[in-house]
């Protein structure tokens, strides 16, 4: 290793053949002696008056060797240090934590005069301390960092690299789900608290702050002590005010993480927290003052959670328990309010629920209305801090006045009609006044309280503010006209019964003026409003019977400008073409008969831009995305009209339909990819078995979606564009099954494929056994093996995603079941299931046993049976006999879904048919 210095150097050589000589050597000198690679590294970082660059490089490396960000490649890491026998481990330790008496400490840390390496050695040090202490070795890590942080010796550097090594380890700690034990976990407190201190120079103090952050996942132990909590919480507090503001922006993120994992602990502490975080919000540097926001955001966030099992428990008829109160946090800065609001609203949605279901809300999941008491305290805060606006502020920008009307948001859901009185008279006073930040401050009140008051309360201010909102939208100046165009557009989604009918005219005619001329982003606030105004007419019954709405009048217009929009030179800013192409699809989903003439004008003309959309010239990787971006929405856009159309109308563009689909398939934009089979899907729904003459040309297409595992979003999409072309074409689709098939069988067995997309794979098996019936018999064993093997997964009960996952997975299951069973009864070839069949009732029943099946999971189960009687007969009359079918059944007929009932109804009939 004498030539290892010159090797991690040439690691930095900016000559690939020199630097990839250097990688292999280091390789060759990891692979065949590990414990003395290790040791020569050490060596290199604690080795003073060596190039600081050397040590550095030998510091990282000795890190990464047992770090990785993959689980599987960090547990091999781990494993191959703790293979290593102590005696060549201890060596590595020893150039890190230096024999020194009367403790041990950090060699490097201590002794060290370059900072750089230094820091280096924590986070090396940190990552042998994450694998070492959570089996209770290296006794000697927080002694010695507790020595240094104390010594009056210590220089303040070493102290702070001290603090950072403990702060790291901790951090890894937690990625690596290590435990402690209380005796280190009281053995790091310590030495926190003691670099918390007023006295201690700024650069400690934040070391500390931001050690303590991280160990908070270990400090349960220490928080339940009433005395050592208020110890951790003085200090924090104290630190909130140092003059230093990333010190009290630390201090800050600490309280945030106090408030994630101590909720249920704060109530002593709210007084404090509330007056300290409402001087910071209004007073302190902005970075700082966030951090307060977000500490009351993640307080709101917490109490929803607890206000939503709140109302699960008062459903179930049940006490909320002692540990799930929501405490309703609601003194403090706006991130306090929006966090308390959040968990209040979570709290009140969790109540409902419990309720719903004649069930106590847990006594630690009641909502304690805190944001409701605390209205008048916190509108000035709101009102006062969004009138601070800053001009050059993009969409992407996040400040004060922005965090205000999301917690102002927050709270309208929270405390519902009673925002109403509390906000209004500030709007009312404010919307016209000759302060353009006061206008478009009351503007912006008046658009965050929409979604949370019913209609009957915020109705009639909103049929009062059309006509305002709509001059508005003339104003000087242009963040009162996006606020303005963007409140009309909420309006539009949530209250658009409560607009006046008379002013309907003048809202679609302004909102049409200023398309072209305003900016990319008030342009693009107003194809938001026109596009909730138009999905406002969906399921209208009385276009269906009158064959007009009143959008009939405009769609003309309405859809050229809108294109127009599209074509604007800009429109690639503020996602203007996106939004305009978006208002376009739902004008046109949403339009009445008689804008069907307009609509059969508009095909050829979108085919004809897709097509010349394949000659634009991309110059650039931003061109070539712009390009396809537009390929993929015109694709959307030819979808929609389609499905507005009959067969007969659709047969004559159906080739230059299918060649502008094929020619964006070709293209590797994914988006693109994903539009454009959507796209084939509905094509292939509308031609039924006409669309077999396409499958040839499509099917190399079809397979490459099909194994694009990496956007598993296209992938997903070509597994539904599968069902949808077996539904189409039936069994024409045979001679493509093999191919499809066995990309179906590779995406199950790929382990970095995302999970979404198994659940219809496994469903598109029932898909495809119904278009070919009995000539599915070849893929019927692999197929379910596959299926067998996805209904063992389980799920933990505490873990939601994966308890719906689950949910998925077996619906997918249980149709690919009855689709195999349909298809295989109507080829004649049923027998064929008998061998297979046990496992099929085993999966049931164990459906049947589970307390947590949803219903829609139920409905599919009872089919099942259903069909496994019709297909299988008296062979199977045993299996149905069991007593978990007739439990399986009354279920069934207990539920309020009279689908369910319905199916019920069938299933028992067929059981009863093969039991006489």
């Amino acid at each position: 290793m004498a030539d290892l210095s010159s090797t991690l150097l040439a690691c930095q050589s900016p000559d690939p053949n020199i630097r990839k000589q250097a990688e292999q050597y280091l390789v060759q000198a990891e692979q065949s002696n590990l414990p003395s690679f290790f040791q020569a590294l050490a060596t290199e970082l604690s080795t003073e008056g060596k190039d600081v660059s050397v040590r550095q490089l030998a510091g990282l490396h000795l890190k990464n060797l047992l770090f990785a960000k993959d689980n599987l490649t960090l547990e091999v890491n781990i494993n191959r240090w703790k293979a290593m026998p102590a005696d060549q481990r201890t060596p590595v330790k020893n150039l890190l934590f230096n024999h020194y008496v009367p403790v041990k400490v950090l060699h490097v840390t201590r002794c060290s005069s370059e900072s750089i390496a230094r820091h280096t050695a924590a986070q090396a040090a940190a990552e042998v301390a994450s694998i070492e202490l959570p089996f209770s070795e290296w006794p000697e890590f927080a002694p010695a960092l507790t020595e240094l942080v104390t010594s009056a010796e210590s220089p303040d550097g070493v102290k702070v690299t001290a603090l950072e090594t403990l702060g790291f380890a901790c951090e890894r700690l937690g990625v690596t789900s290590g435990e402690l034990s209380q005796d280190i976990t009281d053995k790091m407190l310590t030495l926190i608290v003691d670099g918390l201190q007023n006295e201690r120079p700024n650069e400690i103090r934040k070391a500390a702050a931001v050690a303590l952050r991280n160990s908070l996942v270990f400090t349960s132990g220490n928080m339940e002590n009433v005395n050592e909590r208020n110890m951790i919480m003085q200090a924090v507090c104290e630190t909130t005010r140092c003059s230093d503001s990333s010190v009290r922006a630390a201090a800050y993120e600490c309280i945030v993480n106090i408030a994630y994992q101590y909720y249920n602990k704060l109530r002593d502490y709210m007084p404090t927290l509330f007056q300290i975080t409402l001087e910071t919000i209004k007073s302190d540097e902005e970075p700082v003052a966030l951090q307060a926001l977000e500490f009351w955001s993640t307080v709101a966030e917490e109490e929803f959670e607890l206000l939503d099992e709140a109302a699960d428990y008062q459903s179930r008829g049940e006490p909320i328990p002692e540990d799930r109160q929501c405490m309703r946090y609601i003194a403090g800065a706006f991130e306090f309010w929006s966090t308390v609001a959040e968990e209040e609203f979570e709290l009140l949605d969790e109540a409902a629920d419990y309720q719903s279901r004649g069930e106590p809300i847990p006594e630690d999941r009641q909502c304690m209305r805190y944001i409701a008491g605390a209205l008048e305290h916190l509108i000035p805060i709101f009102t006062e801090v969004m009138a601070k606006q800053d001009e050059e502020a993009d969409e992407d920008t996040w400040n004060l006045s922005m965090a205000a009307g999301t917690c102002m948001t927050i709270v309208a859901g929270t405390v519902e009609d009673l925002i109403v009185p509390a906000i209004m008279p500030f709007v009312q006073a404010n919307i016209k006044s000759d302060n353009w930040r006061l206008r478009e401050a009351a503007t912006m009140a008046f658009s965050t309280i929409l979604d949370g008051p019913s209609t009957e309360t915020i109705g009639p201010y909103v049929n009062q503010s059309i006509p305002v909102l709509l001059e508005a939208l003339k104003d000087a100046h242009p963040m009162v006209k996006d606020s303005s165009a963007w409140t009309i557009g909420r309006i539009c989604d949530i209250h658009v019964r409560s607009i006046p009918s008379e002013t309907f005219p003048a809202l679609v005619t302004a909102l049409s003026g200023i398309l072209i001329t305003e900016s990319p982003r008030v342009s693009a606030q107003a194809c938001y409003a026109l596009h909730n105004l138009a999905a406002a007419f969906e399921g209208d019954d009385a276009a269906a019977s009158s064959g007009t709405n009143a959008l009939s009048p405009y769609m003309a217009s309405l859809l050229q400008t809108l294109l127009q929009v599209a074509d604007r030179e800009n429109s690639d800013e503020c996602n203007l073409r996106l939004t305009a192409f978006e208002a376009v699809v739902v004008l046109i989903q949403h339009s009445a008969p008689d804008c069907k003439p307009i609509l059969l004008q508009l095909l050829p003309v979108m085919i004809e831009r897709l097509s010349n959309s394949f000659s634009i010239p991309a110059l650039t990787n931003e061109d070539r995305e712009i390009k396809e971006g537009l390929q993929g929405l015109l694709c959307g856009v030819i979808q929609i009209i389609l499905i507005k159309m009959t067969k007969e109308e659709v047969i004559p563009y159906g080739d230059s339909v299918m060649q502008g689909y094929l020619q964006v398939l070709q293209v590797k934009n994914a988006t693109a990819h994903e539009e454009a089979l959507l796209a084939v899907g509905a094509l292939a729904d509308i031609l039924g078995p006409d669309f077999e003459k396409y499958m040839s040309a499509l099917q190399p297409f079809l397979m490459v979606g099909l194994k694009n595992f990496e956007s598993y979003q296209v992938c997903r999409v070509a597994v539904g564009v599968v069902g949808d072309i077996c539904r189409a074409i039936e069994g024409k689709i045979q001679p493509y099954c093999d191919e499809i098939m066995s990309a179906l069988l590779q995406s199950l067995q790929n382990p970095t494929l995302h999970r979404s997309v198994k659940p219809p794979v496994l469903s598109c098996f029932g898909d495809i056994a119904l278009a070919i019936a009995g000539a599915y018999e070849p893929y019927l064993q692999v197929s379910l093996m596959m299926l067998f093997q996805a209904g063992q997964t389980q799920a933990p009960p505490d873990d939601e995603e994966l308890v719906d996952y689950v949910f998925q997975l077996r619906e997918g299951i249980l149709e690919a079941y009855t689709g195999i069973l349909q298809g295989l009864k109507d080829g004649g070839r049923s027998e064929v299931m008998l061998p297979y069949i046990e496992n099929v009732l085993v999966f049931l029943e164990m459906l049947t046993t589970d307390p947590d099946m949803d219903e829609s999971v139920m409905g599919k189960a009872i089919g099942c049976v259903g069909d496994v009687a019709s297909t299988l007969g008296p062979r199977v009359a045993e299996g149905l006999a069991k007593p978990w079918v007739q439990q399986l059944f009354q279920m069934g007929q207990s539920t309020p879904d009279d689908s369910i009932i319905q199916t019920t109804a069938w299933a028992r009939s067929q059981v009863q048919a093969i039991l006489k």
